[in-house]
């Protein structure tokens, strides 16, 4: 049976809407999707203001909306089901999501469903053009989540290691502002990384020789701050220096790390996802490791490494397809600010 399924994605600062189309057998198609980024209206703030984000997102989601649906040629009445972001996330933003879907949902007389992100992004390679297989190791970076999981199919995820503080994405954020670069860091350090030298400054690689596969970079961050410290009026000179040793040890405990994994798993198939997953040095490195220990490696495409619709959409095809979910007409709705992803079966079991 086909399906076609609308996406909303309004957990931070990025308003996404995608349709996808579910036969029911083979991997979804993503049909059309639209995406608003607010980071031009948080810049001036040096970070994401939540009541900000919230009222952009009532301001784009509708519009964003019509233009999938001109787009994919279809009509809302064609719609199926309404699959929208139900955490983690900013919570008055994952409100504006989830009160939207549901509200097209019960005009429309289709089910919604409620779909956790960090799903979205680990299932969001399987829109690229070469979507991987179960099972597969998964490194999942983005924003404040670094995992580390072994994936056997839809909802059933096995959690190797995860950060114990800072993820790598808040390494690269926190980095870049101790070194007064402008707002969304991390892409910033990885561009002024380019023009550095890695080995400039000797920086701390954490639990890289932990015995497990558990993550912490706040000592990686501190050591960032004590070295601009010792820098004083020589910062701005040595600054892409400092960029490009901070995102050497940030990758190198990455690759290692997922390296390991695969060693333990057995497994011979990685997928990497999320905002860290499109770093150029990152792919490079994961890429040429891997190709020696003849590993597949599998990325989204990286237009689609932030948030996005179309991996909400995603997410809840693939659920609907394996079973894992049932979408529902009720409309009551909840958002789930702090959601962790090993509770994700229990609480989104089929009701």
């Amino acid at each position: 049976m086909s399906l076609l399924i609308l996406g909303i994605e309004s957990s931070c600062d990025e308003t996404g809407v995608a349709l996808v189309r579910s036969t029911g057998a083979d991997v979804p198609t993503l049909l059309a999707h639209a995406l608003h980024s607010q980071i031009d209206m948080h810049q001036a703030y040096g970070g994401v203001v939540p009541e900000l984000a919230s009222r952009d997102h009532i301001r784009r989601v509708l519009p964003l909306t019509q233009a999938v649906m001109a787009e994919s040629g279809h009509t809302l009445a064609e719609v199926d089901v309404v699959a929208y972001t139900r955490g983690p996330g900013l919570a008055g933003a994952l409100l504006v999501g989830a009160g939207v879907a549901c509200a097209l949902g019960a005009a429309l007389g289709k089910p919604v469903l409620g779909v956790h992100h960090l799903e979205g992004h680990l299932l969001s390679p399987f829109l690229s053009a070469d979507p991987p297989e179960f099972p597969f190791v998964a490194l999942l970076v983005s924003g404040g989540h670094t995992q580390l999981m072994r994936v056997d199919g839809v909802g059933r995820y096995e959690i190797l290691g995860e950060t114990i503080d800072d993820a790598a994405g808040e390494a690269f954020d926190k980095s870049a502002k101790l070194m007064g670069l402008s707002y969304p860091g991390g892409p910033a350090l990885s561009r002024l990384a380019e023009q550095g030298d890695p080995l400039a400054f000797k920086l701390p690689r954490p639990l890289l020789h932990s015995g497990n596969l558990d993550f912490s970079f706040a000592g990686l961050k501190t050591a960032v701050m004590t070295q601009a410290k010792k820098l004083g009026d020589d910062l701005e000179a040595r600054k892409a220096d400092l960029a490009a040793s901070t995102q050497a040890a940030i990758v190198d405990v990455l690759v290692k790390k997922s390296l390991t994994a695969l060693r333990e798993t057995g497994l011979q198939r990685i997928v990497v996802a999320g905002g860290v997953g499109a770093n150029r040095l990152l792919r490079e490195q994961l890429n040429a490791a891997c190709a020696k220990q003849r590993v597949r490696v599998h990325y989204p495409e990286l237009h689609l490494c932030t948030d996005n619709g179309a991996m909400i959409a995603m997410a809840a095809a693939m659920r609907l397809q394996s079973g894992q979910q049932q979408a529902r007409c009720d409309y009551a709705f909840d958002v789930k600010p702090r959601w962790p992803l090993d509770a994700l079966e229990a609480q989104q079991a089929p009701r």
